[in-house]
């Protein structure tokens, strides 16, 4: 067992850290409206060939199998599993879902377009439709503003924005959602606060009425849970576990080995 041994259990310790603080973080969030679970993917590294498959043997013939020992692995990437989470009923009739795949447009604090699948949303005090957060006043782009005499919120499947109002008994239409796609959404940035920004990896967004176009449609009154499977991902984190001890172990014993040799070569 050579040094080499060490360094080969350590990517494996390391990429076995990732891979746990990727499932902590899924965990973290179960409760989080419209989370979407990330799942660490892994690569083997180089490979030390000693033989090389297809060397031709004392009799002229061509090996089947070489002789290669591999030097460890690592992270090759994150992903993100956009599928669809469970639906909340809340009867709030400014929590709305996206039933099927899109985005809601929001406007950030610097100006930029970003996008989010949390439809927990309020009114500030104009009256100009939110995200829900302490934090900031994101609003929705293209922007909606309920009047201040709005008794009723109503919001159709495919985006309509309508209002009821004192002493009237017909709705109101005040805007109309926009819903956002993109080609790859798996190449998002993740800014946190259920928000995502576009990259040269997610395409460019591709915007339009709910319910056309490949676009989900709108519920109201209800939220979209985090997609997080609880059962799988505890037994990710005990197989996890398990392979971070035994790469530990493997550093151990190659340590021992390596101390046991330099002894004996005091002799």
């Amino acid at each position: 067992m050579s040094v080499q041994t060490l360094y080969t259990a350590a990517t494996g310790m390391g990429a076995m850290e990732t891979k746990l603080d990727v499932i902590a973080n899924n965990l973290a969030n179960l409760n989080t409206t419209a989370f979407k679970a990330e799942r660490a993917n892994f690569e083997d590294l180089f490979y030390r060939n000693y033989k090389l498959p297809g060397a031709l043997d004392q009799q002229g013939n061509y090996t089947a199998v070489g002789t290669m020992v591999g030097l460890g692995t690592r992270v090759s990437s994150t992903q993100t599993n956009f599928g669809q989470g469970a639906f909340a009923t809340t009867n709030n009739q400014l929590d709305w879902a996206i039933s099927g795949d899109g985005f809601f447009p929001v406007i950030d604090t610097n100006g930029q377009t970003v996008y989010t699948r949390a439809g927990n949303f309020s009114i500030n005090a104009v009256g100009n439709i939110v995200m829900g957060s302490a934090d900031a006043g994101r609003l929705l782009d293209p922007t909606i503003t309920i009047p201040p005499d709005a008794t009723d919120i109503v919001v159709s499947g495919d985006g309509n924005v309508s209002v009821r109002q004192v002493n009237q008994a017909q709705l109101t239409q005040v805007g109309t959602l926009q819903l956002a796609n993109f080609i790859n959404p798996e190449g998002l940035l993740k800014l946190g606060e259920n928000l995502y920004q576009e990259t040269d990896a997610s395409g460019p967004a591709t915007t339009g009425n709910p319910n056309q176009n490949g676009l989900g449609m709108v519920r109201q009154g209800v939220l979209e849970l985090s997609n997080v499977e609880p059962v799988r991902e505890l037994i990710d984190l005990i197989t996890t576990q398990r392979a971070f001890e035994l790469n530990s172990q493997a550093v151990q014993a190659g340590d021992q080995v390596l101390q046991l040799v330099a002894n004996l070569r005091r002799f």
